[in-house]
């Protein structure tokens, strides 16, 4: 994985990881294990059940990130990070 600082996190973002006890592992996992869908102009990374079941089949245990969402902006900015585990609002991109 990549160096914690290598992200590309925004002030708020770390912020945020740090209130949520979110570590930069988790971001990363989310970002490239998890599903992906444009919300009112943001990319929405999120990690949930069937993202968790995937990775376990090929030997990753992210059970521990299940439910948490990343926002990133178009460029690829890590705005903010949280942990929700309703999906309803999120379409998947074409």
């Amino acid at each position: 994985m990549a160096r914690p600082d290598a992200l590309p996190l925004t002030h708020h973002a770390r912020l945020q990881m740090d209130g949520r006890r979110i570590p930069p592992a988790a971001v990363e996992a989310v970002l490239a294990h998890g599903r992906e869908a444009w919300v009112r102009g943001a990319r929405i990374h999120a990690l949930g059940k069937r993202e968790v079941a995937k990775a376990a089949r090929r030997g990753l245990d992210l059970r521990s990130y299940a439910g948490l969402q990343v926002v990133c902006s178009p460029e690829g900015d890590v705005l903010t990070v949280y942990r929700n585990h309703d999906f309803r609002s999120l379409r998947r991109s074409a």
